[in-house]
């Protein structure tokens, strides 16, 4: 089993910036690749930033690429995703999820999920 614990959420203006955290217990942390989802009000959950196990290679929704930045630290057993130029339709709860298998945008193929935190970003 692997807990995984975000933290980070809130409201900020547009073009405003956050940082979320997802810090992880349980089996080795090292071990897994680690995704950020998000679900806005209304919509499907979708896939936001993939980080693999070394944080050597990453991968990212088009709609934050260039503006969002994921990162891991595997000595602390936590990831990270630093939100630049928040835009209001970035308004979701955030999820970290963690998956065994390789690099992915599939929800269903993360074992593990946190139990989210909400961003919400005025106009």
């Amino acid at each position: 089993q692997v807990q995984l614990v975000e933290s980070g959420g809130g409201l900020v203006q547009a073009g405003g910036s956050l940082r979320l955290s997802c810090a992880a217990s349980g089996r080795t942390f090292s071990n897994y690749r680690l995704g950020w989802f998000r679900r806005a009000p209304g919509k499907e959950r979708e896939f936001v930033a993939g980080i693999s196990r070394s944080g050597g290679s990453t991968n990212y929704a088009d709609s934050v690429k260039g503006r969002f930045t994921i990162s891991r630290d595997n000595a602390k057993n936590t990831v990270y995703l630093q939100m630049n130029s928040l835009k209001p339709e970035d308004t979701a709860v955030y999820y970290c999820a963690a998956t065994i298998m390789v690099l992915t945008t599939t929800p269903g193929l993360y074992d593990y999920w946190g139990q989210g935190t909400q961003v919400t970003v005025s106009s």
